[in-house]
């Protein structure tokens, strides 16, 4: 049985209609003009002031102890947010490789190192590109990811039992949460 079967509906300006009924959908021209005059009320009351000074609320504060983190969750976290700086990292590696090798300070570099390593007697070219390529520097950079994955996640399980031990020495940590 739908929503719309048996039962009665309140429509925008409280009339209570049928679904099969149409004429009580249909406001009176007087039910029109309040509602285009007057526009809804607001659904909190109004502070009223009484004179210079107004009506001030009491903001509502509690007091909580973090006794226990757990570390399940704590090592899910981690692994979640390393694996994203991991992406993050290789991705920020390829683009500032791609500015490097656009901005031609290889080739700068290939020169400088050409009138360094000069020699009369070895015409050989000296290329930087030849030592350090893209597949190079993205493989270490993927590979950095990976061990920081595995460091992070590791540090981070660490740190919540660390906590949870110094939490049943200390008590925990104690925070004041405000309602504005």
């Amino acid at each position: 049985m739908s929503d719309q079967q048996g039962k009665a509906s309140a429509s925008v300006a409280g009339n209570v209609w049928a679904p099969g009924d149409a004429t009580a959908r249909v406001q009176s021209a007087s039910d029109a003009e309040r509602t285009a005059a007057a526009p809804a009320q607001a659904t909190r009351p109004a502070v009223v002031s009484a004179g210079p000074r107004s009506v001030s609320r009491r903001t509502r504060k509690a007091r909580l102890r973090l006794s226990r983190i757990d570390p399940w969750s704590v090592m899910k976290t981690s692994f979640l947010f390393s694996i994203a700086f991991g992406i993050m990292f290789w991705f920020a590696t390829y683009v500032v490789w791609s500015v490097i090798g656009a901005s031609g300070l290889f080739d700068a570099l290939n020169v400088m190192l050409q009138t360094l390593l000069q020699n009369p007697n070895d015409q050989t070219q000296v290329r930087v590109e030849d030592f350090v390529n893209t597949n190079k520097v993205l493989g270490v950079a993927a590979l950095i990811a990976v061990i920081n994955v595995v460091l992070l996640t590791a540090i981070g399980t660490l740190t919540a039992f660390l906590y949870n031990l110094s939490a049943n020495i200390l008590g925990g940590l104690e925070l004041t949460l405000a309602e504005d």
